[in-house]
Order: C-alpha cells, then structure tokens, then sequence
C-alpha cells in the first residue's frame, strides 16, 4: 500500500463556509444603463435630469390613446456601439415586445422592451480581481423604456406619480452567470460603467438611477447543480451590490442548512440595515405574456452601417491599459488606475506626452488623484491642469528642483495657480548644484555633531540622518545625490 500523502485540492478562496461544509454563491447581473440621448426612445421628450415632475412628457410617454411610437434612432446607433465594446453579436434584425405587468407609474399598462430577439447577442466583459484576470459572459443587451417613479412622501394620504423617466431609453446588459464572489460582481459592475463611459453610450451616474443593477443569487454545494435564485431589484450603487451578495448568500445558506428551501422570489435590499427582504414572488417570462409589438415593424440595419459605427469608437480600456504599460512603462497596477475614467487616462497621457512615464504616472496618481480624492473634486475640476503638472516633471528630469521642492510647488500651483517655471524662478526655490556650496554646508554639518560623525562611520546607516540634516540648512535646495556623494567622501564611508 502507497503510504504517500495524497495533496489536498486548494480551497477555492471564493467559498462560504457554513456550518455543513463549504457554499459556491453563483451570481449573475441584469445591468440597466440609460443610454445618453437628448430625447427619449419612443418621443421627442426631453431626458434631462433634474426638472420639475411631468414636465417632460409627451402624449406618447402618457400614452395617450391614438399615440404610436417611434424609435430613436441615437439609442439605436448608442445601443450597437455598447454592443461593439463588448464584443458582442450584434443583430442586424430585432423585434420590439411588449412586456405586460401593473405598475401605477407605467402609464401604458405594459413595457416596450425585447425578449427573444435582443438587438445585441452574447459578448465579453474582462476583469481583474485580486490580480486574477477572469472573463465574464454577456448573455445579450436588449433596449426597452423605463418607468416613471412613484413619490409616496408628498401627501400623507397619497401618492404621486412622476412621468419624466417614463419612456427613457434603457441599455440592459445581462450577464452569464459566471460570477462567484461580491467582489467579482463589484469588479464586472465597475469595469462595465467604465466602458460605457468611454464610449459616451451612457454617462453611468449611479446617484441619479443612470446606473443600476437587478442582482440574482443562489447557492449551491461545490461541483452541485445550479439552486434556486433571488432577484434583488434595483442596487444603485457599487458598494450596496457587494453587500446585498453577501447578506443574500449568507441568508440563503442558514435556510437551506437549518433545513429549510429557497423561494424564488424578488427582493430589495435595505441600505441602512444592510440586509434583502421580500418584496413579491419571482416572475417567469410567461407571467409577462409577451409578444410582439404591433405598432412597431421589426428594427432593422446593414452591417455597413455597423461598420461605420465600429470604425469611430474611441480606443476602450482595456486597449489603453495594454498601450500605456508597452508605450510608458507602468505596472499593471499603474495603468489600471490611470484608465478606469477616460478623463483620467487623457489628462495622464498629456503629463506623459514625451516626458517619463513611470515619473508622470507617479505624480498624477499619488499627488494628483491623492489630493482630489481628500477634496472630493473630480478630474475634470482639477486646479493642477495637465499642462501645469507636466511643467513641474520637467523641472524634476531638468534637476531645478528637488522631489522635496516639487510638493511645495505643487500646493502653490493647487492654490494659487501660474506658471511653475516663473513661480520657481520668482520664489527662489531652484535646486542647489553648485557642489563648493553644498559642501559648505555639509562642512557646517559634521562640524556640529562630531559625536554623530564617529556613529555614522561605525553604523553607515546613519548617512541618512545627516542628508536630512543638510537638506534642512539648505531649505531643501541642495542636490540629494550631491549631498550623499560629499557626505560619503567626507565621512570616509
């Protein structure tokens, strides 16, 4: 008999453990994304965010009878273009159907959507999480109208109804189940809003309800067939999409462990006491009887004009993060953080732009973004601008000034503005070179610490406490490299 151990398969670090063994959590997102259009996907009402309730509404959003719709056909080409970034089958032929259900803000009494002939097919969205790139399957994008919102604190006997949303034109991106963690499923949300964003089809606002997520989740034993899933509707936000998955996973796993079943169902989660409750019994799609709709013919394009859409897409993130670690340089980690907002990555590439890269990258995400982040500004609100910045790295690479002198540099342009060329020049704040001047102050240095001198020559580490020393005399001036390369002359090290 063979007494040798037998490896043990690693433990899948996406597992639960409960009480009975370990749980797989299986999660797939229904994403529903306005598409960025004027007017809306049936009217010529306006979109825009923020006016006084029904005051962007048409007779067609009201649907008033003898109202016939009419596609738009931005949202068409918007739609299309998601489906490019995705790389994703598109449908030269689609159909419009419509989805029946109840609900006091949905004036038509039924939904203008699609169901088995989707405008876009099955694509691909690629993430990387805890430096493990996984792809993630697109089951299709269909385009369908949104609801109004119902208003239930304005009266305390009634309830209103807001039609503005109504009939806005909706992308919903529906994945493949492929997902096995909140983490994973924060990761695919995250890197999907960047690609619409890139490709201006949606602006992804999660605040404003641009953005947001039905999120269905099941548990099963590893290896065991797929079980039974919730729906929980409408998770406006990246963060709340984790930890619905994870209170959902662990209410799921206490049920079926304490013996008890999962009922399919719909959801919604509750963001102040982070936890899912019920909110109605799940629909199947024959609940919604669907079938197509007779006021609209079949939507269809040529794969010209497909073609012609494809051929002015903006470069995607995906193949700016491969271009930004070949062309300057950057870790993965660099580029990540640069391409996640287009706006991000094109200030970026303005710093850089004959310039070092690694040197730029440095100083656009750990001062730059540092300093935004702690002041709640966005990008595109930046009082450093590019140009600005870029002058700064110049003056570090041309040795004018210390890493030391550029951080003071860099709060006088953050509050102050001009050009930093003329601010160093003005202020005095250019790097000392001039060797006979630094080695003055080195002089005066060790002159004053010859205890720290007979230290430093038996412990060399101490070299650093007198480059502080001189660098403090010299107002932080001198020349590092300078400054250690006389201090090791001087002190025999």
């Amino acid at each position: 008999m063979n007494s040798q151990k037998v490896a043990e398969k690693p433990k899948s670090k996406n597992f639960i453990e409960g009480a009975t063994g370990d749980w797989e959590v299986i999660i797939g997102l229904e994403v529903h994304a306005q598409v960025a259009s004027n007017s809306k996907l049936f009217s010529g009402s306006s979109t825009g965010f923020g006016a006084p309730p029904n005051s962007h509404v048409s007779l067609v959003d009201a649907a008033m009878p003898g109202m016939l719709p009419v596609i738009n056909r931005e949202c068409v080409a918007q739609a299309i273009r998601t489906g490019l970034g995705l790389k994703a089958q598109i449908n030269t032929k689609s159909v419009f159907d419509r989805k029946n259900y109840f609900y006091p803000d949905l004036p038509q009494g039924y939904q203008i959507s699609q169901y088995k002939q989707p405008i876009v097919g099955e694509g691909e969205v690629e993430i990387t999480v805890d430096g493990e790139m996984l792809t993630v399957g697109v089951e299709r994008l269909h385009l369908e109208q949104d609801a109004g919102k119902s208003l239930h604190d304005q009266h305390p006997d009634y309830s209103y109804v807001d039609l503005n949303r109504s009939g806005v034109a909706l992308m919903e991106i529906v994945s493949k189940p492929d997902l096995r963690s909140s983490k994973q499923a924060q990761a695919y949300v995250t890197k999907l809003r960047s690609i619409l964003r890139y490709l201006g089809t949606s602006d992804g606002d999660m605040d404003k309800g641009n953005l947001r997520a039905d999120v269905n989740v099941s548990v099963r034993k590893p290896g065991d067939k797929l079980g039974t899933r919730c729906e929980i509707k409408n998770v406006n936000s990246i963060r709340f999409i984790g930890q619905a998955i994870e209170y959902e996973a662990r209410r799921q796993i206490d049920i079926i462990e304490d013996g008890g079943k999962i009922d399919q169902e719909t959801r919604l989660f509750d963001a102040a006491k982070g936890e899912t409750r019920s909110m109605r019994s799940k629909e199947e799609a024959h609940d919604y009887r669907y079938f197509p709709d007779p006021d609209l013919l079949p939507l269809e394009f040529s794969n010209d004009y497909v073609e012609e859409l494809k051929s002015k897409l903006p470069e995607l993130p995906d193949e700016k993060r491969a271009r930004f670690i070949e062309s300057f340089g950057l870790s993965a980690y660099d580029a990540d953080v640069l391409v996640a907002e287009r706006a991000s990555a094109d200030y970026f590439e303005k710093v850089a732009g004959g310039r070092d890269g690694k040197v730029a990258a440095n100083w656009v995400i750990n001062e730059l973004f540092g300093r935004l982040n702690k002041e709640g500004k966005a990008i595109e609100d930046s009082p450093v601008s590019s140009a600005q910045l870029g002058a700064i790295v110049d003056l570090i690479g041309s040795n004018a000034i210390s890493g030391k002198i550029a951080k003071d540099l860099f709060e006088i342009v953050w509050t102050e503005g001009g050009d930093p060329a003329e601010i160093v020049d003005k202020r005095g704040m250019k790097q000392v070179t001039d060797t006979g001047a630094i080695e003055k102050a080195v002089d005066a240095i060790i002159a004053a610490n010859p205890e720290k001198v007979e230290q430093a020559k038996a412990k060399p580490s101490m070299l650093g406490w007198f480059v502080g020393q001189v660098m403090k005399s010299t107002g932080g001036k001198a020349n590092p490299a300078a400054v250690n390369d006389i201090l090791k002359a001087k002190l025999g090290i």
